[in-house]
């Protein structure tokens, strides 16, 4: 049943690598999966390594295309999407990689611009976004610099700003803190939360714990093999 309410809606699907077969084929990586977030969700992706939380998240940011079942973003079918259409679609999507995916030959400002020229932004409003988006990540000063000279944790922030610089409608982060301090955990958490108010859906995998009674208004949804459980579960009792 299509729920018109839903920026996100899976329902039954299943997903696994390699190629198609069966309609529930062995060895899949996610199974059955169903769930519906309603605009300006917020929900914490959990489960134990190999559960499955990258590829839900892959297939939320258009990465693969499940194998079965359907997948609706925005009220649009994801599966059966003509190609041609993807790309207006994932502009309203902002992404966070764990492999940071920054472009090397730009500097880390120029990085988080990316979105925004897409998206057709004039130059003043791009520098403005720009430094504001540096300046919550704690790089205001390393906007000239080259990712090959920046940390691993100073990319990640880096990726993180050029995520949420367009402010999309929704953004999909895998393991948005796991190469920084537990401080600056807590500030990128911070952002997460400010967008996540100003209407922006959020998905966020993460194995830290801690990070999820910082946001009063979230939900965990947990990953065992590839199986949701507890779509919607409060995080009074999950984290405790």
């Amino acid at each position: 049943m299509i729920d018109p309410g839903a920026v996100v809606q899976f329902e039954n699907v299943g997903l696994r690598y390699g190629e198609a077969g069966a309609a529930s084929p062995p060895g899949e990586v996610l199974s059955d999966v169903s769930f519906a977030l309603p605009a300006g969700a917020f929900r914490f992706l959990i489960g134990a390594s190999g559960a499955g939380k990258t590829s839900l998240l892959r297939l939320l940011f258009l990465a693969r295309r499940p194998n079965r079942g359907v997948i609706r973003l925005f009220g649009e079918d994801a599966v059966t999407l003509p190609r041609a259409r993807l790309p207006a679609l994932r502009r309203r999507i902002g992404v966070v990689f764990q492999d940071f995916r920054l472009v090397e030959h730009l500097s880390a400002g120029d990085n988080v611009a990316l979105p925004l020229r897409v998206a057709g932004l004039g130059e003043a409003e791009i520098a403005r976004s720009v430094t504001e988006m540096l300046g919550w990540v704690g790089l205001a000063d390393r906007a000239d610099a080259r990712p090959a000279t920046l940390s691993g944790g100073e990319q990640q922030r880096v990726a993180i700003a050029r995520a949420v610089a367009a402010r999309p409608e929704l953004l999909v982060a895998d393991e948005p803190t796991g190469n920084v301090d537990p401080d600056m955990a807590e500030r990128l958490i911070q952002l997460f939360d400010a967008l996540n108010r100003g209407g922006t859906t959020v998905v966020v995998a993460t194995h830290d714990l801690h990070l999820l009674r910082r946001v009063p208004q979230a939900r965990v949804m947990r990953l065992e093999r590839g199986r949701l459980v507890d779509p919607a579960h409060p995080l009074a009792t999950t984290a405790a």
